[in-house]
């Protein structure tokens, strides 16, 4: 594949224009080189992302790109879990978008991000939470550094297939930094299949429930798409579909 050829793509099974609350927003994916610890962000994008802007774009950023390029990546044979962290991931169910904090290596590096006393006290949170038929409430708890690990999977690109992925550092900071290097809104979020967040978003007038609704199908996609970055467009009005 080229990767000096820049162009916007609509991933598979994904909408390229999605209205909420009467905005329609293009949604693309832009295809990339691999991200490691060695790729400089900044120019990553401007070599990236830059060509394709236009007036009023909304960069999307990949939390999980973000980190690897951050170095966070860290292999799972690397990982050496304590007693409390084989207890604890004991108690997490797997789910179909990701195993979460349910093997030991990836509950070790939520101790690790949050600290034992934080995962302890949404520990309890979690138990409660399901006493009342309750869920999410660990996560509540914990916080987002938390709930953005990814452990290895296998429709994930290699090496990360091998790799436990935490949270990104200065997310919000990091937009911020991003806008003012590429003068357009930038978001820095984790999403999936069934849901998502927003980590870092460097305009604080944006709507992010808005935004959210509007990411809810995962315009980045959740597997080897190589689509890291992407582009939220805002069109005055919905364009007619394609033939």
């Amino acid at each position: 594949m080229n990767y000096s050829s820049n162009f916007l793509t609509v991933n598979p099974e994904k909408e390229e224009f999605v209205t909420a609350d009467g905005q329609t927003f293009g949604c693309y994916g832009i295809i990339t080189e691999l991200v490691t610890e060695k790729t400089d962000l900044k120019a990553f994008l401007f070599q990236y992302a830059a060509p394709l802007l236009r007036p009023g774009d909304i960069l999307l950023l990949s939390e999980k790109m973000v980190a690897c390029a951050q170095g966070k990546a860290r292999p799972m044979e690397s990982i050496r879990p304590g007693r409390l962290a084989r207890f604890l991931c004991r108690f997490v169910r797997k789910t179909d978008y990701g195993i979460g904090l349910s093997i030991p290596e990836t509950m070790q590096c939520a101790l690790d991000e949050c600290g034992a006393p934080r995962i302890l006290l949404a520990a309890a949170a979690g138990a409660a939470g399901r006493l009342f038929g309750k869920k999410g409430w660990f996560y509540r708890v914990a916080g987002y550094r938390a709930a953005a690990v990814d452990g290895p999977c296998g429709f994930t690109i290699p090496p990360y297939d091998r790799c436990v992925v935490p949270a990104p550092d200065k997310p919000e900071r990091l937009a911020r930094e991003l806008r003012e290097a590429l003068g357009c809104a930038v978001l820095i979020i984790d999403c999936n299949d069934i849901g998502g967040r927003i980590l870092g978003c460097s305009e604080p007038g944006l709507d992010r429930k808005l935004l959210l609704r509007v990411l809810a199908q995962n315009p980045l996609g959740q597997s080897r798409e190589q689509t890291p970055i992407g582009i939220l467009r805002p069109c005055e009005t919905r364009p007619a579909p394609r033939r």
